[in-house]
């Protein structure tokens, strides 16, 4: 008897079984299909941007960005030292997919362009812009904060701020090593800390010695974490016969030759994989002073205040693009009979975490807005800038991990696999609490806002007015609010922050989102109906309309 063969099977199929109940990829999707981006987005002014924003969100979320991403941090950048003649040449080389997310990261303004910008909500567009566009990958996004952020330091010195500030706000990228003037765009990084002091940059040791021509001065010693060393200027500390003092050093010098930026090694990191943190010395290494000797942290200092907006942008798009994942398992996904997401347990679960990015986000963009307007002069929008984003930064950032945590075991096993991405979010997700000071050196700092700069207090009350009555525990947690200030101490710092950022995101939720969205914030953050892990929303809450708002297309 002759037996008739199987069949055939497709090409790919499992010889023993059919693929069932797994569900389909994520892209393409549009990263800007967010309700709370897009109104906040016009809130803070910059509606304008709503179409660039939404095609942004498209090419985001594409099959090719994503590989991007993919391939940025599977490929991670090496050092090379020396060229094969045995001359020191300390360069770094990318995957072509990392120069891929940076040319779209700059022509998109994601770096220094709303500085060149005179329309009101520039800055708000970019925020909206990186929320959007960090939907890809995490680490190139550093090249394009610190170049963002070294503009308003760099106008301390206004004769050279003159000089690179056009190529620094400019839309080409131009990775390139050569002298900077002669190229299309620059990049900007920036060196403080050191091995002995970290956060403490006050103990820095690198040394800036004066040269014979005014401004110049020559720098010997060394940086700890001086990321994206490809950059072609970069901001660095170091002890002038003042005192600390900021200077800008090129990669390249005015006659062509390279400066001396010898990259020791590159960091072997937990994540942000993509981008090369590397530690530099300097010897003779030629030098810009920016600004006044002896005001290095005051110079500085605005600097950071950006890069720190942008460590809470990030956080919240690493939050949404992890929502976004686990939205979409849960939607395709079926188990006892009924899709995930239908499952009530799971859509507490989603909809403790839709609260939760919702409130990141709507932050974030307040935050930008605050900045948009502080640059345009407003002196109680600067107040409030001042201290809401170290607030933020503080707490957003903290959330990061606990959510993407969370969110990766909505996919269970799935989740656990490098192929789902969700690996990367997770351990991208602690940098963002870590990088321009962790939670205690951002604690302390609204402290210190709040005991020696004018107006910050009243600024955050202020705001937290706006909402006033609106919802009875809000306003039970703005009363707590102030009596906490009369008792502050650094033991209850990190206390203190929490609950003003939660007041924050209260009050912003309540003026501004949905009841639905406003009541179950309020009940749980504010009011102590809650558990200690996500999913544990109180029963009532309205489930359905969180999640629906969040997942669009459920």
């Amino acid at each position: 008897m002759v037996s008739t063969p199987e069949e055939p099977r497709a090409y790919g199929s499992p010889a023993t079984h059919d693929v069932t109940n797994q569900a389909p990829p994520l892209t393409p999707y549009d990263a800007s299909e967010d309700a709370a981006l897009l109104e906040g987005l016009r809130r803070e002014g910059a509606g304008w941007a709503e179409a660039d924003l939404r095609r942004l969100g498209r090419q985001a979320g594409s099959v090719q960005a994503q590989e991007w991403a993919d391939l940025a941090n599977r490929h991670e950048p090496e050092l090379h030292t020396h060229d094969r003649y045995g001359n020191r040449v300390d360069e770094v080389r990318f995957h072509p997919s990392w120069h891929h997310l940076m040319r779209t990261a700059v022509a998109e303004g994601l770096a220094g362009a709303p500085w060149a910008e005179d329309r009101p909500g520039a800055h708000v567009a970019r925020t909206a812009g990186g929320l959007v566009w960090g939907h890809t990958e995490a680490g190139h996004g550093c090249p394009t904060s610190m170049t963002y952020a070294a503009v308003p330091a760099l106008r301390r010195q206004p004769e050279l701020a003159k000089l690179y500030e056009p190529l620094l706000t400019s839309r080409e990228y131009d990775p390139a090593l050569r002298e900077p003037t002669e190229k299309r765009g620059l990049l900007a990084g920036m060196g403080m800390t050191e091995k002995q002091g970290g956060s403490d940059v006050r103990t820095n040791t690198t040394r800036a010695t004066p040269t014979a021509e005014p401004g110049v001065y020559t720098l010997r010693g060394h940086k700890w974490f001086t990321s994206a060393p490809m950059c072609d200027v970069f901001l660095v500390l170091a002890q002038a016969p003042d005192g600390l003092s900021c200077f800008l050093v090129p990669r390249v010098l005015p006659d062509g030759t390279r400066n001396t930026f010898r990259i020791q090694r590159l960091k072997d990191k937990l994540g942000n994989r993509s981008n090369a943190s590397s530690e530099p010395e300097f010897d003779g290494t030629v030098a810009w002073l920016v600004g006044p000797e002896g005001q290095g942290v005051k110079t500085i200092i605005e600097m950071v205040n950006c890069t720190r907006l942008d460590c809470v942008t990030m956080s919240a798009a690493l939050m949404r693009k992890s929502l976004v994942e686990a939205g979409h398992h849960a939607q395709h996904r079926r188990a006892f009979g009924a899709r995930l997401l239908d499952q009530p347990l799971m859509r507490n679960v989603l909809a403790d975490l839709a609260l939760e990015s919702e409130a990141a986000t709507a932050l974030t963009l307040r935050l930008a807005g605050a900045a948009d307007r502080a640059v345009r002069g407003d002196a109680r929008e600067s107040a409030f800038r001042r201290i809401a984003t170290a607030v933020g930064k503080y707490w957003v950032t903290k959330r990061g991990p606990a959510f993407t945590a969370e969110a990766l075991e909505c996919l269970g096993g799935n989740g656990y696999v490098e192929d789902s991405g969700m690996p990367r979010h997770y351990r991208e997700a602690p940098l963002l609490s870590i990088w321009e000071g962790s939670g205690n050196v951002n604690a302390l700092d609204v402290l210190r806002a709040l005991g020696r700069e004018h107006g910050t207090a009243d600024a955050l009350f202020g705001e937290l007015a706006l909402a006033r009555g609106a919802d009875a525990r809000l306003d039970a947690a703005v009363a707590r609010l102030k009596q906490q200030l009369t008792e502050a101490t650094q033991t209850t710092a990190r206390r203190l922050v929490e609950d003003m950022a939660l007041a924050l995101q209260g009050s912003l939720l309540v003026r501004h989102a949905p009841p639905a969205v406003a009541d179950a914030f309020c009940a749980t953050r504010l009011g102590g109906d809650w558990g200690h892990a996500f999913g544990t929303l109180p029963e009532g809450a309205a489930l359905d309309a969180v999640v629906e708002r969040a997942l669009p297309g459920d």
